[in-house]
């Protein structure tokens, strides 16, 4: 991305998001990020001032996603872009089991993605040239409910995601969705091999193809835990 443009990122108190946070500041862009209180964040904001906007993160709550692009309103009046970290573990419970962690992941991130979306929906329709990332790893792409059914919106989130393109498309906004390849719905017939992305390297690429506006990108990555830490 070259010209300076307004970008909404959640997640971003860690990982893949706060480097997404970094690199966009550092490229001259207006910022609003959702993540938990860390002192990395409190660093950029103390780095760039009011270049970044510190909003609300529990955007599994819609009074939490509608407070944020409430304030986004206030500060830019309007949003040229929306990246949704959906692998974060910013929604977990503080006392989840272990064997509901997964599904935890899944739906936390689901209702999130929801609220965010529609929240910045008016937003982002009066931005120049908009779009949207909705970037998945392999716990946050799983499909719930019915594993062995077809794909659908209502037990799988990139799913969900994608049934969103075409209204997305008629108010003049692009979608991106980026994550593993799912053998059911496979993006390219390529072989997907993982790597081993770290933060700054995973975040340089999705910026660099952020401005082709590609429907689909695949992201393997063998250390979930290095882009989206499983913090609880």
């Amino acid at each position: 991305m070259n010209n300076a443009r307004s970008i909404w990122v959640t997640g971003a108190a860690n990982g893949l998001g706060l480097a997404l946070v970094e690199k966009l500041l550092g490229q001259g862009h207006q910022v609003a990020a959702s993540g938990k209180h860390g002192e990395a964040l409190e660093a950029l904001r103390a780095r760039y001032g009011s270049q970044l906007l510190r909003l609300p993160w529990q955007l599994h709550e819609e009074q939490q996603a509608a407070q944020a692009s409430q304030q986004i309103c206030h500060a830019w009046c309007t949003l040229d872009g929306l990246i949704i970290n959906a692998g974060t573990s910013d929604y977990l419970a503080d006392d989840v089991a272990d064997n509901e962690l997964f599904e935890a992941i899944v739906t936390g991130n689901q209702l999130a993605a929801e609220h965010c979306l529609a929240s910045a929906l008016p937003l982002l329709a009066k931005g120049d040239s908009p779009q949207v990332m909705a970037v998945f790893n392999r716990y946050s792409a799983l499909q719930l409910y019915a594993p062995t059914q077809v794909t659908a919106g209502w037990n799988n989130l990139p799913q969900w995601m994608r049934e969103q393109r075409q209204a997305l498309k008629g108010q003049g906004i692009e979608l991106t969705v980026v994550g593993p390849q799912s053998l059911k719905t496979p993006v390219t017939p390529a072989q997907a091999i993982p790597e081993a992305w770290t933060p700054h390297n995973a975040a340089d690429e999705l910026l660099r193809r952020w401005p082709q506006r590609e429907p689909e990108l695949v992201l393997e990555a063998l250390d979930l835990n290095g882009l989206w830490p499983l913090t609880r």
